[in-house]
């Protein structure tokens, strides 16, 4: 069970990694990027969630198989 939650995780984390650079890369993110002194809220939650659970889902898989 915890190695299918952690696969899922994986994914899930991967999946948003992965939306969250191609919404970085937009015109829209880059102009974003050029005329604002912040950054992209929506793009670092991304980043942040997708690693969060890229760690989850490693560390469930690792556990799951003792």
């Amino acid at each position: 069970m915890k190695q299918t939650i952690g696969i899922l995780f994986l994914v899930v984390g991967t999946g948003l990694l992965v939306w969250g650079y191609r919404e970085s890369q937009t015109i829209k993110g880059q102009l974003h990027q050029v005329f604002s002194t912040s950054t992209n809220n929506r793009v670092t939650w991304m980043y942040v969630g997708g690693a969060v659970l890229v760690t989850a889902g490693a560390a469930f898989v690792y556990s799951g198989k003792k």
